[in-house]
């Protein structure tokens, strides 16, 4: 029996498309004809070297078609680009389409369980897929993952990650990583244990796991004070790592940890929470660790994207990691060793923290945060900058080798944070503190668009927004800078200086990673429209109300007179 089912799998496998290999997603950020990796590439650096469109003509960009993807959820997806074919995801489908038309191919819905929608945190949505050898493998809101034949769309295997009802969701994007498909995990609001787990893409086995709470009697198993308190510690892996295949690391971002209040069975440095952990792809074997917020009480998840570099430091080539840090400090990491080279500040304010102590890598914590991290129960709030939504959520930046810069939607905004004592209970946000909302700043841009030094965080320029961007950012060797708005713009920018160039009206706000590529000679740009997210979940924003919901996907490219 269990030959035959192996010979039907087999099969049925067989009738895909053979792509992408490996060395398809190991060239993805220097090929312009394809896109197979979440990121662009396994750097995420999210640029091209495209450049047909550039500053001095990005004016006449225009809409070549756009594709109602047939739901009100909020769409943070990246498209992939295999063979001729573009593939996106969302909440409750997964598409393939013409990428020249827009015309769909076929659709493959998913069928989630109502009740899904109401516990998973923070909003119901999905930011991507992974391809590899005729397959396409994503996750689902209650925490499955599933791979797709790329031709037809039918189910070739699906595994249970965990159970939703215990508060776990997956919304990332999955990696491939000499030939395993990786996945990370959400549920850190819920007392949930985080983990990273390892699939053979052919069978859907699972090859490992890896937990990102050390249990006691592992290494870091004394950083927690309580037995049993790395059980529900958090510490979850819910965006996409990033890879080197010449040192065989995959470099993933942990978050916060559970509950956010630290001072009960919590106490102590909490590994592997809010921290960026070098792994073995084939086994799960953390080589190196680097914690960002030991200890964290704000919610500072450390999982947005590393991003891969080389820099010149001290005169000295290296290979580092950057990420711009929900605590708002930008980290220049050695990826060899997890080595803290530098860490300052690329938002306007903090008050957490003093800085980062670069011999031992620890922030320097300001007398607010000693004493948040010392009262179980505060009777009164504290305003800590940035917020629980950071000083950078979840929309990844992009990185110019070129010019040396980074360009991230950042957020400039704090939160009154009260300690209160609580008990965990089934389908509740189990956080022990009081969540009331947010402080506006007074100048009233709640974000900015910023270019970023990475070993200074100083800001080169930076365009602000009342309205908060929670899109992705694409740079490109034309010095083009593009992003999507909440207001549903979608925006080009110098990328030395700033300027706006051209902008388009979607129709809903933009949540999504934009992508560009090239066929027949010209150069194309994708985004998906669909608002909502964690700050339309949160915020209280009224000018939310007349931003209408509906997910859609759009490419443009340059006007061309016909002759």
């Amino acid at each position: 029996m269990r030959a035959a089912l192996l010979i039907t799998l087999l099969a049925s496998i067989s009738t895909h498309a053979a792509g992408p290999t490996e060395a398809d997603l190991r060239k993805d950020a220097t090929t312009v004809g394809d896109i197979t990796t979440y990121g662009g590439g396994y750097d995420l650096q999210r640029y091209s070297p495209l450049k047909e469109i550039n500053r001095s003509n990005a004016s006449r960009l225009v809409p070549v078609w756009n594709l109602s993807l047939a739901n009100n959820y909020p769409q943070e997806g990246q498209p992939l680009l295999i063979d001729g074919v573009m593939y996106e995801t969302t909440t409750d489908a997964t598409v393939a389409l013409d990428p020249l038309t827009g015309k769909q191919i076929w659709r493959t819905p998913i069928t989630l369980p109502q009740d899904v929608h109401a516990v998973a945190c923070c909003g119901s949505h999905n930011r991507g897929a992974a391809a590899y050898q005729g397959l396409l493998f994503r996750g689902t809101l209650d925490a499955h993952v599933i791979a797709l034949g790329m031709k037809t769309g039918k189910e070739v295997w699906r595994q249970k990650a965990a159970n939703y009802l215990d508060g776990y969701s997956m919304t990332g994007a999955p990696l491939i990583a000499n030939g395993v498909v990786i996945t990370g995990i959400a549920g850190g609001e819920y007392g949930t244990r985080g983990f990273l787990d390892g699939w053979d893409p052919a069978t859907g086995k699972k090859l490992w796991r890896r937990y990102t709470t050390a249990a006691p009697d592992e290494p870091g198993g004394d950083s927690w004070a309580g037995p049993e308190a790395y059980l529900e510690g958090g510490g979850p892996t819910w965006l996409t790592g990033s890879y080197d295949p010449d040192m065989d690391l995959v470099f993933w971002g942990t978050g916060n940890g559970g509950p956010w209040n630290p001072t009960g069975a919590r106490k102590g440095q909490n590994l592997y929470i809010c921290s960026a952990l070098a792994i073995r792809p084939k086994t799960g074997e953390i080589v190196w660790h680097y914690q960002f917020s030991p200890n964290d009480p704000y919610d500072y998840d450390g999982v947005n994207e590393l991003v891969l570099a080389e820099l010149t430091i001290e005169g000295k080539e290296r290979k580092v990691i950057l990420q711009a840090n929900r605590n708002g400090f930008f980290y220049v990491l050695d990826r060899a060793t997890g080595e803290l080279l530098a860490a300052n500040p690329f938002v306007d304010k903090i008050n957490w923290a003093e800085g980062i102590d670069l011999e031992s890598g620890l922030p320097i914590d300001t007398e607010m945060t000693k004493m948040v991290r010392n009262t179980p129960e505060m009777d009164e709030p504290v305003d800590v900058w940035p917020s629980a939504l950071g000083g950078k959520n979840w929309m990844p930046m992009s990185y110019d080798p070129e010019s040396g810069l980074a360009f991230a939607n950042t957020l400039n905004f704090g939160y009154p944070y009260r300690s209160i004592s609580e008990t965990k209970e089934p389908k509740t946000l189990y956080l022990g503190m009081e969540f009331v909302g947010f402080t506006w700043p007074e100048n009233g841009m709640r974000g900015y668009l910023k270019a970023i030094e990475p070993l200074t965080g100083k800001t080169r320029w930076q365009v602000p927004s009342e309205l908060p961007n929670f899109s992705g950012v694409l740079s490109t060797a034309g010095g083009v800078v593009f992003t999507g708005r909440m207001d549903g713009e979608f925006a080009a920018y110098d990328s030395a200086t700033g300027e706006k160039l051209w902008g388009f009206q979607t129709g809903s706000g933009i949540t999504g990673i934009p992508v560009t590529w090239e066929r027949n000679g010209t150069q194309y740009v994708t985004v998906a429209s669909g608002v909502g997210g964690v700050y339309s979940m949160f915020s209280g924003d009224e000018r939310l109300q007349n931003i209408p919901p509906g997910g859609s996907l759009w490419t443009f490219a340059l006007f061309k007179d016909k002759k």
